[in-house]
């Protein structure tokens, strides 16, 4: 199975440096579009719901104080490890929210239940942990 690491070398060998923001977003957007469309899930870590988002705390470790993040940021990962079905469920999420920005990102997954359901009960930057889960991001976008 591949891992998240393989999703973020694939991300950005595809579009070179950007923020670590949109990473994570674009991440996420991958993992949750393969729950749907493949029915599986590209990686097994799950994303918390952080107060700008949803962030996976693996990849995070890896670009911790950093604004941009490329390929050679992360020492772990192989874009080999997908398959043709994951590549494609990422090119597909990659042509649709590519070109947005971070913030767009943000401010969209703060609008959709699984990142709000995660917050319950928490003030806007409160910090948080909390895992979302793959059953709340499966039917969340499969209902879009």
């Amino acid at each position: 199975m591949a891992n998240e690491f393989d999703v973020v070398k694939y991300i950005l060998k595809e579009l070179g440096e950007i923020s670590a923001m949109k990473l994570q977003k674009l991440v996420y957007y991958s993992q949750a579009w393969s729950l749907v469309w493949d029915e599986e899930e590209l990686f097994s870590e799950d994303f918390e719901a952080w107060a700008n988002g949803p962030v996976l705390r693996t990849v995070y470790e890896q670009h911790r104080g950093m604004f941009k993040v490329k390929s050679d940021t992360f020492s772990k990962g192989d874009p080999k490890n997908l398959t043709e079905d994951q590549i494609d469920t990422i090119d597909s999420v990659l042509k649709f929210y590519g070109d947005k920005s971070a913030q767009w990102l943000s401010n969209l997954t703060h609008k959709e239940s699984p990142w709000k359901d995660a917050r319950a009960g928490l003030n806007a930057m409160d910090s948080s942990n909390e895992a979302i889960s793959k059953g709340s991001m499966e039917e969340y976008y499969s209902a879009l």
